[in-house]
């Protein structure tokens, strides 16, 4: 499978511009980020700060923003575990996904929580001359002002249906929306 990745430089003063190297790689559902951000770690030794991790720790069980999610959508939205209530995080989606208005509250509930996470890494990774910013939403979550640069990472609109359906076994309508 082929990958391509467009390196988008800018001297706006929205990019970073310290001395520390900070590749923002960002591209579609399903279009490679993850294999890209696998190569840049192991192969190139870079360590890759991951906006999704920061989002699943933003929902595990007990934080505000999943106490939030189940308030605002109910019990749909939760499952039981041995520690509390947790987020179906496939219930959550197809809600998000097929409506455009509760995708903006959940977007607007994590964001300031993603922000904050990145910005206290990168502070405590300072010493590190490369990082990059795995960021799925970088310029949805106006978050390019962290980076020096940016990777969009990008394939086929086939390859991104055949991947995501793949990933997350799932139909082809379901892919769609």
């Amino acid at each position: 499978m082929r990958y391509f990745i467009k390196v988008l430089k800018s001297k706006s003063p929205k990019r970073w511009n310290g001395v520390q190297r900070r590749i923002g790689i960002t591209g579609g559902i399903a279009s490679g980020k993850s294999t890209i951000g696998k190569y840049v770690t192991s192969v190139k030794k870079i360590p890759i700060l991951d906006a999704d991790i920061y989002s699943h720790e933003a929902l595990r069980t007990g934080t505000k923003a999943t106490n939030a999610v189940i308030k605002r959508f109910g019990p749909i939205v939760s499952k039981e575990t041995d520690s509390g209530l947790s987020i179906n995080r496939l219930v959550l989606g197809d809600i998000i996904f097929s409506n455009a208005n509760e995708k903006i509250w959940l977007e607007n509930l994590l964001h300031p929580i993603i922000k904050k996470r990145f910005i206290d890494d990168l502070n405590k990774e300072k010493d590190l001359p490369i990082i990059g910013l795995m960021i799925p939403l970088l310029f949805e979550a106006n978050l390019t002002y962290l980076c020096s640069e940016v990777w969009l990472v990008c394939c086929t609109i086939n390859q991104q249906f055949d991947r995501l359906m793949y990933r997350d076994n799932l139909d082809f309508k379901q892919a769609k929306s």
